[in-house]
């Protein structure tokens, strides 16, 4: 079962996996600082300055002052702000899947190939027919 699992780890795909999940949790990072610290306040200006992060809706009654008073005192919220972020949040990360995908593609697919003229011999055959057409 260990020579098994050697084998089943030492294949390429595993590693290219593993290798594509590290870098893809470090991007999530980078798209979620992406988001909450550039797209957001933009969209806020746009929008008078809402804030989605901040967005809830308070099921318990007691309107607390912001989604993270309501979840300090333990209480239930719709976060739907939460929600609008995620989906940003997606949305760019598979407009970039996307883009390097299509890169990829472009660096993968065949050169085209030139059109090949008559070669040598066939040009020579070609004189000599003319040539005998001529006589």
């Amino acid at each position: 079962m260990l020579n098994e699992f050697k084998t089943f780890i030492a294949r390429g795909n595993v590693i290219d996996l593993a290798v594509g999940i590290i870098i893809g949790a470090a991007f999530t990072a980078i798209v979620n600082s992406l988001v909450a610290d550039l797209i957001n306040p933009i969209i806020g200006l746009v929008t008078g300055g809402i804030d989605f992060s901040n967005l809830f809706i308070d099921l318990s009654g007691t309107d607390p002052a912001s989604l993270k008073a309501a979840k300090d005192a333990g209480a239930p919220v719709f976060a739907y702000g939460s929600f609008i972020t995620a989906v940003i949040n997606f949305l760019i990360i598979a407009w970039v899947v996307f883009m390097l995908v299509k890169a990829v593609n472009k660096l993968k697919a065949p050169a085209p190939v030139a059109a090949k003229g008559p070669t040598a011999e066939e040009l020579l055959m070609q004189i000599r027919d003319e040539l005998k057409a001529q006589r």
